[in-house]
């Protein structure tokens, strides 16, 4: 069921969740998911950040403690983080490359919302494959190389990570030989680029 926030007005807000995956607090993927936030807002929505590198999160332990009811026994960040990630109305998701796969920050995220695999298809028994999007997800990333194949793999990562919370990887913005903080300064395209996803997503969600 789609949440809304009523303000002034009796307008509805959508709400989107931002997760930074970067380590750097100025980085380009930083630099770029703030511009895609800043598109958001300026339809009216409602964006919740979440910054990886300033939580306290242990990576998953493969205890299956999660087995019971779907939600994550250990006891740290990620449980709110797990709450965000189920009520918001979409997600966007913004980390750089490291050894063609996303951040460590952003993996250990990711590897704890396997409590979430098992409550989709354990605990719910969704069956495999005959699942709904229900939302829609934005996905951001930065290498340094050029190479062809740099985002291939974390794009299938993403598409996985995404299928366990009923989103769609509706759109993704990948962009290659950017490398220092700051490089992505120099290519407005790039910033404007990201300001109309957030923007389109949020409208996407209105509809």
């Amino acid at each position: 069921m789609v949440r809304y926030q009523e303000y002034s007005g009796g307008r509805k807000v959508k709400k989107l969740l931002a997760i930074y995956g970067s380590p750097r607090r100025k980085g380009n993927t930083t630099v770029l998911l703030d511009q895609a936030i800043q598109g958001a807002v300026e339809t009216g929505a409602e964006v919740e950040k979440v910054v990886l590198r300033d939580l306290k999160m242990s990576p998953c332990l493969e205890i299956y403690g999660c087995k019971e009811t779907g939600r994550c026994v250990i006891q740290d960040d990620f449980q709110k983080v797990y709450d965000q990630l189920l009520s918001c109305q979409g997600l966007m998701l913004a980390s750089p490359i490291f050894f063609y796969t996303v951040s460590a920050f952003t993996k250990i995220l990711m590897d704890r919302c396997q409590s979430l695999w098992v409550k989709k298809y354990w605990v719910d028994k969704v069956p495999y494959g005959q699942w709904e999007a229900k939302r829609n997800g934005l996905f951001i990333s930065v290498g340094a190389t050029k190479g062809k194949k740099l985002f291939d793999g974390t794009l299938l990562t993403v598409k996985y990570f995404f299928d366990v919370l009923d989103i769609k990887l509706w759109k993704s913005l990948l962009y290659r030989g950017l490398d220092f903080e700051g490089d992505v300064l120099k290519s407005p395209e790039h910033l404007r680029e990201a300001y109309e996803a957030g923007r389109e997503l949020a409208l996407a969600l209105q509809d």
